[in-house]
């Protein structure tokens, strides 16, 4: 299993980075209100559909928080089967769940009860005392939410149970057994980073990330469709669509039952297009955090690029820094305008090997461009 926080740009990729489609400056008071033209989402879904290896697809648009397209294509499960997926139905949102748990340690920032500047061998001893975190008296808050700990990932081998129930403990220990590839302060894409940032939450909150996720997320912006499964036979709720992985012989399998103690804060949330939106609207209008707080999830980590502006129209809305992430059998992604107006959620259940998935960002921008751009 490789879960993955995924880019999109113009082009395809599949890199480790910061979900962007444009590097747009704030809407100002004039633009706030300009109208938005959206595009048929039903045919946009049916397109992602006919691209091949997509097993179903869902989608919705929302202006303002009110819906104004939806769209589902392709069916719940393989070669047509299981009817149609309902355009709210719940799905994994993979490596969106970062920006959540960055949230939530942020505000215990902004509260006092956290500094960005605690090292990782104050706030959580332990793991330096048994050694599962290397260098952990020179990691900081800062580096982990900002992905620059140089904490070598957990998934493999040891983290490939589908039905052992892992502690975050044991995550950490699997990726002790990881060689470093950088030094402290240099970004390097580690899922351990959010399975860390999620134990202090639960140090200082006193409560289980699930229900601190709850307390301070999913309940006020009325999520009510959202959790995190903490158990590893705990699946997604409700018809939903499924994704299918190549075995070892390359046969596709149902890659529906994940486990869900191997994602955690580092991608365990399952959602709804709305909520997800809802998410998107309230941390990018500055509802969760001030924004000398949520810039460190929504600025480029140091030492990488800053995104090319423009966005994929050129024009109006111009989408900023969103949320998107992929396992073996799923993509999904909330695009985002720069002022929080305007979301574009989907979900791509998928049926194709590693190779095809790089194509996966690509039909996504398009689907996009088919939305928001205008007819040239």
């Amino acid at each position: 299993m490789i879960l993955r926080r995924t880019t999109f740009t113009g082009a395809a990729s599949l890199a480790c980075a910061a979900l962007v489609l444009s590097a747009a400056p704030p809407a100002t008071a004039a633009t706030a209100a300009a109208p938005v033209k959206v595009g048929d989402v039903q045919q946009a879904m049916e397109a992602l559909v006919e691209t091949g290896h997509v097993v179903g697809a869902i989608g919705e648009v929302y202006v303002d928080g009110k819906r104004v397209g939806k769209g589902s294509a392709g069916s719940r499960l393989l070669d047509g089967k299981g009817g149609a997926i309902p355009s709210t139905a719940r799905y994994r949102i993979g490596s969106q769940t970062k920006t959540m748990t960055a949230a939530v340690a942020l505000q215990l920032v902004k509260e006092g009860k956290l500094s960005l500047d605690d090292k990782l061998s104050e706030v959580l001893p332990e793991v330096a005392k048994k050694d599962l975190v290397e260098r952990a008296d020179k990691i900081t808050v800062r580096h982990l939410v900002q992905l620059t700990s140089g904490i070598p990932d957990y998934i493999g081998p040891d983290t490939s149970s589908p039905t052992r129930n892992y502690r975050p403990t044991d995550l950490l220990a699997a990726s002790r057994k990881n060689a470093r590839r950088v030094e402290v302060g240099t970004f390097d894409y580690s899922n351990t980073n959010y399975i860390l940032l999620g134990m202090i939450i639960e140090k200082f909150s006193g409560r289980s990330l699930a229900a601190e996720l709850n307390r301070r997320l999913f309940v006020p912006l009325g999520m009510r469709h959202t959790y995190l499964p903490a158990k590893a036979n705990e699946g997604i709720k409700g018809p939903h669509g499924h994704g299918y992985a190549p075995d070892e012989t390359g046969t596709m399998r149902d890659a529906d039952k994940i486990n869900a103690t191997t994602l955690l804060g580092a991608g365990g949330v399952i959602s709804t297009t709305r909520d997800a939106s809802t998410f998107q609207r309230a941390f990018r209008q500055g509802k969760l955090l001030p924004a000398s707080l949520s810039k460190l999830v929504t600025d480029p980590p140091p030492g990488q690029t800053p995104p090319p502006a423009g966005g994929p129209c050129a024009g109006n809305p111009e989408f900023a820094a969103g949320g998107g992430g992929s396992a073996p059998g799923f993509t999904a992604a909330t695009l985002t305008s720069s002022d929080g107006r305007v979301q574009f959620a989907v979900s791509l259940t998928l049926a194709m090997d590693n190779d095809e998935r790089s194509t996966v960002s690509r039909r996504i921008t398009n689907a996009l461009k088919s939305l928001f751009c205008p007819a040239t």
